[in-house]
């Protein structure tokens, strides 16, 4: 199956050695762009934001990227681009039920297919073992018996959900393309994935009876597919915990306030108590994602101290006089 090299590094706008600091924050800085929550082009926003979470799960995590510039190269010098040994990615690892051997591209779980093809878990297998059971029913063939029934086998793939779908649940429709790697015959068979609300990122999302075809009667292989989070702009997963920033003036740190953040129900006020310091956690109880029957994580705020870059001459008298005032001392206030 042909498939179109992504350039990651120019989707971030960020140079090839460009550290994981650069690239988060390129990241992010595109990520509040072009949220779907917040641009005004909804549909390029969403394809643009989908495309950015693709390139930064990709390179923020040390091992893909290394993957991903060795085969950046292979691809550039001519070579021919290889799977990780003993994996395969979007073909059957072994022929069907139906005796052929088939690749599948998965259209509306939000990625594309040079992602499945190469950092994604799409794969096949024959005979029909899943997560969940056991083998399907097998058997041979003698001179005058019939082909004894044989389940299909079932595929694997990633969807990409968001945060909001992951505490509400969702119907997602995505479409599969069958091809026949032999004989090149495709055919495309459009599903309903329902995402249940409070799914885990890592926890598969079965649909039955979408995956390879049986033998002789026998059933459907079903469609597997491994959650991801869409990387948010603003916060962290952590389990069904949310993690945020939380950036303050000196004064406000100092004074205390009250300030109005984002939830993933909307706006609502958090109270900073006066002394709050650099790195200090702000909680907000139940603001995170689902974590099991009635129960919710909490939404972290991470504080950052801001100095003002530059300052007016009347704002930096205030300064110099409160400097001559105040008896505190950071190198001794521990």
């Amino acid at each position: 199956m042909s498939v179109e090299f992504k350039d990651y590094y120019e989707v971030l706008g960020v140079p090839p050695k460009a550290t994981a600091e650069e690239i988060k924050k390129a990241f992010r800085a595109l990520a509040r762009k072009y949220h779907p929550d917040v641009a005004k082009d909804k549909k390029t926003a969403e394809e643009k934001f989908k495309e950015l979470n693709e390139a930064h799960e990709v390179l923020s995590d040390p091992e893909s990227r290394a993957k991903y510039d060795q085969l950046g190269a292979s691809w550039k010098s001519g070579g021919e681009p290889r799977n990780d040994p003993g994996r395969t990615r979007g073909r059957a690892a072994r022929p069907g039920a139906d005796g052929e051997d088939y690749e599948f591209q998965f259209e509306g779980t939000g990625f594309s297919d040079f992602f499945e093809q190469f950092f994604g878990g799409r794969t096949g297998r024959a005979g029909g073992r899943s997560p969940f059971e056991g083998h399907g029913a097998a058997g041979g063939v003698g001179e005058s018996e019939e082909p004894a029934a044989k389940r299909g086998h079932d595929i694997q793939g990633d969807i990409l959900i968001s945060f909001d779908e992951a505490l509400k649940g969702a119907t997602r429709a995505i479409s599969v393309r069958r091809t026949n790697a032999r004989t090149g015959q495709e055919e495309t068979e459009s599903c309903s994935v329902r995402i249940p609300a409070g799914v885990r990122a890592g926890q598969l999302i079965r649909v039955r009876g979408k995956g390879g075809a049986g033998l002789g009667g026998g059933g459907s292989g079903d469609i597997y597919l491994r959650v991801r989070y869409s990387q948010h702009p603003d916060w962290q997963a952590r389990g069904a915990d949310l993690v945020g920033h939380l950036e303050l003036a000196p004064w406000e740190a100092v004074l205390g306030t009250t300030v109005s953040v984002e939830t993933l129900e909307g706006s609502v006020s958090l109270k900073v108590h006066a002394g709050t310091q650099q790195g200090h956690q702000l909680r907000l109880r139940g603001k995170g994602l689902p974590a099991g029957a009635a129960k919710r994580g909490d939404l972290y705020f991470g504080v950052s101290i801001q100095v003002p870059a530059e300052i007016g001459e009347e704002e930096e008298h205030l300064w110099k006089e409160l400097a001559a005032r105040s008896k505190f001392d950071p190198r001794k206030a521990s």
